[in-house]
């Protein structure tokens, strides 16, 4: 029991790695606020999940519903040990499609949320020495050409992370940093079969893009979370850590997909 009645909020959990990540927290002993915008979904797994899960729905887009999230929070748990910021728009744009509005959007909602929300928390953070972990992609150093707004927000995300774990490090405030590679989860499934792929696509990956012959589970990114959530990783704070198959700095694959 790693997480033993620690409190921990999960944005974007009602599928994929924020899902994946809250029922961890469970397993692991904790409390589980779930978060997302899918009200019946989100109910639903709060209810499977038994009474230490919580389920509060918010867009978080709006400025004003991060502190209604940490509100709804303390109100049914009395306490926060941390936040996992994994809530997220993966909405695609490339340089033409990208105005004002689509921008603005992006940031508001992986950036400007995260942050919001740690604003509301810090005083139950301070209080319990709690921490945050922000979850990123590899799409922040640099990113596709499709994705230039959500490449963006993520490199704004990972400055955040680092900005935040030093001027908090004497709160005894931790906040630490994933970097996501490719995960497959039941929204990129969807993804690439409207981008054209048959319904078994991730069953036939090239070894480039999957070293293992597979794309990683969500699971496998709420496995990692639990250590940087937990009192094992303190007083490690600032860390940028890349969950993926292979290195991102200096990669040079050999092409092949047998």
């Amino acid at each position: 029991m790693r997480l033993k009645d620690n409190v921990i909020l999960v944005t974007g959990s009602t599928t994929g790695i924020g899902e994946a990540i809250a029922k961890r927290v469970l397993a692991e002993g904790g409390f589980a606020m779930f978060q997302g915008r899918n009200a019946e979904r989100g109910r639903a797994i709060a209810k499977e999940a038994g009474e230490r899960a919580q389920f509060v729905e918010a867009d978080l887009a709006d400025p004003e519903a991060p502190a209604q999230v940490i509100d709804a929070t303390i109100k049914a748990f009395g306490r926060l040990d941390g936040i996992v910021n994994n809530a997220a728009s993966t909405a695609r744009s490339d340089l033409a499609n990208t105005d004002a509005a689509f921008f603005d959007k992006m940031m508001a909602t992986n950036v400007r949320a995260p942050l919001l929300l740690i604003r509301a928390a810090y005083p139950h953070l301070k209080r319990t020495e709690g921490c945050v972990l922000n979850i990123g992609s590899i799409n922040g150093y640099s990113g596709e050409s499709n994705l230039v707004a959500y490449s963006i927000s993520k490199g704004a995300l990972m400055t955040l992370s680092r900005n935040l774990a030093d001027s908090l490090c004497y709160e005894k405030i931790r906040v630490n940093h994933f970097n996501v590679g490719w995960v497959l989860t039941p929204n990129e499934i969807k993804t690439k079969i409207a981008d054209g792929l048959p319904p078994d696509w991730y069953e036939h990956i090239e070894l480039q893009y999957a070293p293992s012959g597979k794309i990683m589970p969500p699971e496998k990114i709420a496995a990692a979370a639990v250590y940087w959530l937990s009192d094992e990783s303190r007083p490690i704070s600032g860390s940028v850590v890349e969950l993926e198959q292979f290195p991102m700095i200096g990669r040079n694959p050999v092409k092949r997909g047998d």
